[in-house]
């Protein structure tokens, strides 16, 4: 911790539901002492930056109920900083694990003045090709986290059904929490995976874990952890289109940091998806095509309703020219202009072998949307009350249904419809 102030407090709040408050203060520091630490390291071979400080507090979590945190650090001036943490689950049988992304939190990071996209001079050729968890998040600190993931904790904690908590680098490291789990929820943005990752969500699916892909751009980036200072697995590497530099390249193409359709080793995401993420920016109406499809029971809509703004930033279609699991049902197909071109967002859903239901929403504003028009997000990009209830009503749907096991046991199978969608245009 580095700050000019004299003191500052630690305050731990887990995020939930707690009778229409959507977070509790479950613990709070007494006044630490503040001091500057020194600048970050730039390790020059791959643009990382590392704050290599010694520790200032240490967190016992012994007893704190599994969930999603957010630390608020509060300076004896008043600013406040936030750290988002994840206090996981020992098992996940029988539950619905709620899967957090701190991989993508951390590409995204540009603290010290670099991430994944960027270096200090705005530049993409700049940009870091290995980012560490060994420095602050930048802003805020929880960005991605309140963005993308908060609405969704505090909406599966309302409806009471079991839940689980994980990240994407634990599921890594250790799969065992996805054993007998009757879903997996992928956030908001959850674009950063490593192929043990995906692995391991996989093989999930394949034993009856249904899978519930709430954003858009998941799963688009093959990436390693690899040691950081004084601590395994600390950073992570991306080299992107730079990845004939990428140290595997030659000798383990499956290990090749790019993105996962791309060569030298190309798998893409739609084998375990069921879409393929496309492009950004949009900004478009959301469009139901199979109105009378379970995920929509309940919410009045009719083919052809839409939904203004709730397709953006980035958005994912079926494309059959890839490996599209099947049988597979277009829920909602909605026309986008990106760059010029235009082209279409869609929502699907497929049943694999082992009966897991899997579903896709198409669209990074799915969770946003769970707060549309409250206030409460400081940003909802036009979306209203009318869309808030129904992407609510909707997910209260597929989370009720996933969390009682297969999908197949509870529900239709899916309507294949991809060439009545598309046609001969795909």
């Amino acid at each position: 911790m580095s700050t000019t102030a004299a003191s500052f407090r630690v305050s731990a709040f887990r995020v939930g539901w707690y009778g229409g408050r959507q977070a509790h203060r479950i613990w709070t520091s007494p006044r630490i002492p503040g001091r500057t630490q020194p600048p970050p390291r730039l390790l020059s071979g791959t643009r990382t930056v590392r704050a290599d400080w010694p520790t200032t507090l240490t967190l016992d979590t012994d007893g704190w109920p599994e969930g999603a945190y957010l630390l608020r650090l509060e300076s004896d001036t008043g600013h406040q900083r936030y750290v988002p943490l994840i206090v996981r689950s020992a098992e996940g049988a029988g539950r619905t694990v709620l899967l957090h992304a701190p991989a993508t939190w951390q590409a995204y990071n540009r603290w010290g003045g670099y991430s994944l996209y960027a270096g200090s001079s705005g530049a993409y050729a700049t940009r870091s090709l290995a980012v560490s968890f060994d420095r602050p998040y930048d802003g805020d600190g929880a960005e991605k986290f309140l963005v993308y993931e908060r609405a969704l904790v505090v909406l599966a904690e309302r409806l009471g059904i079991p839940l689980a908590y994980t990240t994407g680098v634990d599921v890594h490291r250790d799969p065992s929490v996805l054993y007998g789990a009757h879903t997996v929820v992928c956030l908001g943005h959850d674009e950063y995976w490593t192929p043990e990752q995906r692995a391991h969500v996989t093989r999930a699916r394949d034993t009856g874990a249904n899978l519930a892909f709430l954003g858009a751009n998941t799963c688009f980036r093959r990436v390693r952890l690899e040691d950081g200072q004084g601590a395994g697995e600390r950073t992570v590497v991306c080299y992107k289109t730079s990845y004939r530099a990428d140290p595997y390249y030659a000798s383990d193409p499956e290990l090749v940091t790019t993105e996962y359709r791309s060569p030298p080793a190309a798998d893409p995401e739609s084998s375990l998806t069921g879409v393929l993420y496309e492009g950004y920016p949009v900004d478009a109406p959301y469009v139901v095509h199979a109105a009378d499809h379970w995920l929509y029971d309940g919410t009045g809509v009719r083919p052809g309703d839409g939904f203004a703004h709730l397709v953006g930033v980035e958005y994912d279609r079926v494309t059959p020219a890839t490996l599209t699991p099947g049988p597979l049902e277009i829920t909602a197909h909605s026309p986008v202009v990106c760059a010029g071109r235009p082209s279409h967002s869609d929502s699907a859903y497929y049943v694999a072998p082992g009966g897991a239901g899997v579903f896709a929403t198409g669209t990074m504003r799915w969770v946003e949307a769970l707060l549309a028009g409250t206030g409460k997000l400081g940003r909802d990009h036009g979306m209203d009350a009318r869309t808030r209830a129904f992407v609510t009503r909707t997910t209260e749907n597929l989370l009720r249904t996933f969390a009682r096991g297969p999908a197949a046991r509870h529900g239709p199978p899916p309507r294949t419809n991809v060439q009545e969608v598309y046609g001969g245009t795909v």
